[in-house]
């Protein structure tokens, strides 16, 4: 075989780059938002550590202020604290869906994965939409998780099933809301351990100076028109009635929030996406261009 012959060969066997199959086109924002969903799901099940804050977290909490701190506190007007508590444990565990979105976001930039999917033919807009899509199916977990461990301590829906559904609707609505929060929280701080200690330090006091725990009128001054006008609050409320629990009697002046605690955190669902879903795209798109 001559040299000729032999570089003939090797060209048809190689086709080089120029002949290379170009790499297929984006299918679409709704499959490619899917596809990262399914690979946070598969992240959850790989590595249930993740879902700490939606597990053990809420059950660690029913269980110390059930049985430890309970017995020394007194619901207003009468009834049973485990069913008050119950409304505060569980809004409380959807304001937590932030942490969980943003924790994704930042390990996924820090490991470079985000590199990766921008070298792929992928939709723009896909990965935010697929982490949240997966963050609200997450949500899904604590809320069954909850409900089971409530009934374990004897909390009991004693509201007719339209009232219960509305009260799951609502939570449900309030995750979606709080998903964007922490993209938002996820596309600035760019670290897993910085998510971790801006999300505790504003999220846990904002838990916790709200009708959660303890009714608000058990709280001095400031603190108390705090907690009075806290979205987690009239979450909270709004919650207990829609499972006919034991909530705070409305007095003769209270705010126009505990009037209508569910008006008044559908107001907080709706300015919080209007707000966070277009502010975290560009937040987002500006922390890939860094």
């Amino acid at each position: 075989m001559t040299v000729t012959q032999s570089t003939q060969s090797t060209s048809q066997a190689d086709p080089g780059p120029a002949m290379s199959e170009e790499l297929p086109r984006p299918r679409g924002l709704l499959h490619d938002s899917w596809v990262i969903a399914r690979r946070g799901l598969k992240h959850m099940q790989r590595q249930p550590e993740q879902l700490s804050d939606a597990t053990i977290q809420p059950v660690m909490f029913v269980l110390m202020f059930a049985y430890v701190f309970g017995g020394a506190i007194d619901v207003p007007g009468g009834g049973n604290y485990r069913e008050f508590l119950m409304g505060g444990i569980i809004a409380q565990t959807i304001i937590f869906t932030a942490y969980g979105v943003a924790l994704g976001l930042a390990s996924d930039r820090k490991n470079q994965a985000v590199d990766r999917f921008r070298s792929l033919p992928i939709a723009n807009g896909a990965v935010l939409t697929g982490h949240a899509i997966a963050s609200l199916l997450k949500t899904l977990l604590p809320i069954a998780l909850m409900t089971v461990c409530g009934f374990i301590i004897g909390w009991r829906i004693r509201a007719g099933v339209l009232d219960a559904i509305g009260g799951y609707l609502l939570l449900f609505a309030f995750a979606f809301a709080m998903i964007w929060v922490g993209v938002v929280l996820g596309s600035v701080v760019a670290t897993p351990e910085g998510v971790m200690g801006v999300a505790f330090s504003t999220m846990f006091p904002l838990t916790f100076i709200a009708s959660t725990f303890v009714p608000t009128e058990t709280m001095p001054g400031v603190l108390k028109v705090f907690a009075e006008w806290n979205p987690v609050t009239t979450l909270s409320d709004a919650v207990r009635i829609a499972f006919g629990n034991p909530n705070t009697p409305l007095q003769p002046g209270d705010p126009w929030s505990l009037q209508h605690p569910f008006m008044y955190t559908m107001i907080w669902v709706v300015a919080i996406v209007v707000v966070c879903a277009p502010l975290s795209v560009r937040l987002y798109q500006r922390s890939l261009s860094k």
